[in-house]
């Protein structure tokens, strides 16, 4: 880390860059990539990122809510189209409007309300069409009632449908079955809409997964998101051949260093007791910077390219780490919590979660520190 930051969360956008290379490489020239930078970019920070994807030539980026949309357009993204890909509470629709998003529309009833309030902007507000194909999470059926209510959404004069997508559920089993039965409801939903006279020019359903596994369903557009981050969607026996890498270290430093006797017990609830002479290195990190609590006498830390095991119970500003197999351990020395020697994926594996999960909970007191970038 070589800084006097407590921590610091380091982006490494040279590895950005490499990654949107390698995910255009699997695209087709027609196909366009969508960065979705939802979850505060997956706990990279969102505007730190842009600089770095506009220079990779990515135009068309997606967030959860119209809060980070507008955070992408104070960051530089001024004319390339945001789609919102949830929810929007109808009384914080005109925010859509005023940050000029693009709405994602699962029921007649908010479109109509949308429409109104592009109305009173003398605005035509660009929407997409959201399909529940087997998700079951938001978005229209396929029947025909759904189809009907799009084509009525379709002729209300102040939206414009500029896209259409749904959600894969289990895009990254290798059985590739019921991925299949949703791009066939979707496309038979596209279809049946055209025979009704609805066009929608921009049609996107590959997620991160089916980016690598299914480039037969690519379209128009592809959603990046856990690989845009080098964090694996698919079959981790897979995922090396993929060429994309984890663009996010964390690093802190040793506070204190001291040897314990043997039978000490270590931290709130001695819930660890040294079985010899122990020499233990303090960190300045614990939970409330996002270091979680269940790696409490689990995992470890990098000192030096060797492993520090954790001792005791993590707290909520510190905790410590058994160095006494690693020698010179001084005060000031640079501890690796995420990176090399112990990758996103690897702390996802020890905790048994989803690798999004161990991003997005390293809080804000942690500060985003952007190297490598041009």
């Amino acid at each position: 880390m070589k800084t006097l930051q407590r921590t610091a969360a380091v982006v490494h956008l040279d590895r950005l860059q490499a990654n949107v290379k390698a995910i255009q490489a699997r695209l087709q020239p027609q196909v366009e990539m969508m960065a979705v930078l939802k979850g505060d970019g997956y706990g990279h920070g969102l505007e730190g990122l842009v600089p770095t994807l506009q220079r990779c030539g990515v135009h068309r980026f997606a967030v959860a809510v119209w809060e980070e949309g507008a955070a992408l357009r104070n960051a530089g993204v001024t004319n390339e189209p945001i789609l919102v890909l949830g929810d929007t509470w109808d009384d914080q629709l005109e925010q859509l409007i005023l940050h000029r998003l693009t709405a994602t529309i699962f029921a007649e009833e908010t479109a109509c309300k949308l429409n109104a309030l592009a109305a009173k902007h003398g605005v035509v507000q660009p929407v997409h069409i959201k399909f529940d194909t087997g998700m079951h999470r938001i978005g229209f059926a396929t029947d025909d009632a759904a189809l009907e209510a799009i084509a009525r959404i379709a002729a209300l004069p102040h939206l414009a449908i500029a896209g259409a997508f749904t959600h894969f559920a289990r895009a990254d089993e290798l059985d590739c079955s019921v991925t299949e039965q949703q791009y066939q409801r979707f496309t038979g939903a596209i279809d049946a809409l055209r025979r009704r006279g609805v066009e929608i020019p921009f049609l996107h359903v590959a997620n991160s997964a089916s980016i690598l596994l299914r480039p037969d369903v690519h379209l128009q557009g592809a959603r990046a998101g856990d690989i845009l981050y080098g964090l694996c969607p698919i079959d981790e026996t897979l995922w090396p051949e993929m060429g994309l890498q984890e663009i996010l270290t964390w690093q802190t430093y040793v506070a204190l260093v001291k040897t314990v006797p043997s039978g000490s017990q270590i931290g709130y609830g001695g819930t660890h007791v040294t079985k010899r002479d122990t020499v233990i290195a303090t960190l300045p990190v614990g939970f409330a910077d996002g270091y979680d609590r269940r790696l409490s006498n689990l995992g470890y830390v990098m000192i030096g390219g060797q492993k520090a095991p954790i001792l005791g119970r993590v707290c909520m500003d510190q905790m410590m780490v058994d160095v006494t197999d690693i020698p010179g351990v001084q005060r000031g020395d640079e501890v690796t919590l995420l990176g090399e020697g112990i990758s996103i994926a690897k702390m996802a594996d020890l905790l048994g979660i989803n690798v999004d999960e161990i991003l997005c909970h390293i809080t804000k007191r942690v500060p985003r520190v952007y190297t490598g970038g041009e």
